[in-house]
């Protein structure tokens, strides 16, 4: 057997396992061969297909997977870091601790993806922002809104975890927090 189809064959049974791994963590995690450390398992079809060592900041993934969005702040000077780091880059310490972030934040900016990358070609147009959150982190992540006219710098915004289709892992999303209050509120004139 050639050495392409040796390949061929090996990328075979790791996407069968992490597709279930997807299925059983709801993660594309899996373990490093030699340590067992955590291995992110990119879900887009590029040039470049990679895994990435995520053992020192799993705990991420697993608040995920509780629904809650977690930082580090390093306990030598006090820095946060979102996405988390497991290294202060300020002061370079490794004593870092994990915090919860708020779940309300305001938007800062955002632009609306009209020409995506072929990765992202089976999405329909979508808006990505930046909002910032207790404890005063910036966090990028796409907006859940149809109507991007209705979206303001400025608008209060909540993270929500979700499940990426067609990918099936979970990641998180900025709402609109008044798209709640619109719930709340038909609710209550329903109830």
């Amino acid at each position: 057997m050639s050495q392409k189809k040796q390949i061929e064959e090996y990328m075979k049974q790791v996407e069968a396992f992490v597709e279930e791994a997807k299925r059983s963590t709801g993660f594309p995690l899996v373990p490093d061969q030699k340590t067992g450390a955590a291995l992110w398992f990119d879900q887009r079809s590029l040039t470049l297909r990679y895994t990435i060592s995520v053992e020192r900041i799993r705990r991420f993934f697993e608040g995920l997977a509780e629904g809650r969005l977690l930082a580090t702040r390093c306990r030598k000077c006090g820095a946060v870091y979102f996405p988390p780091q497991a290294d202060c880059p300020r002061c370079r310490a490794s004593d870092m601790e994990w915090v919860e972030l708020g779940k309300e934040g305001e938007l800062l900016t955002y632009t609306v993806i009209y020409t995506k990358p072929s990765s992202f070609a089976h999405y329909p147009d979508y808006a990505v922002g930046v909002a910032r959150f207790p404890p005063g982190v910036n966090v990028l992540a796409w907006i859940r809104e149809s109507d991007p006219r209705k979206l303001r710098v400025g608008m209060k915004v909540r993270w929500e975890v979700v499940k990426r289709e067609p990918e099936n892992y979970l990641t998180y999303e900025l709402v609109p927090a008044e798209e709640e209050a619109e719930e709340v509120q038909g609710e209550e004139a329903r109830g």
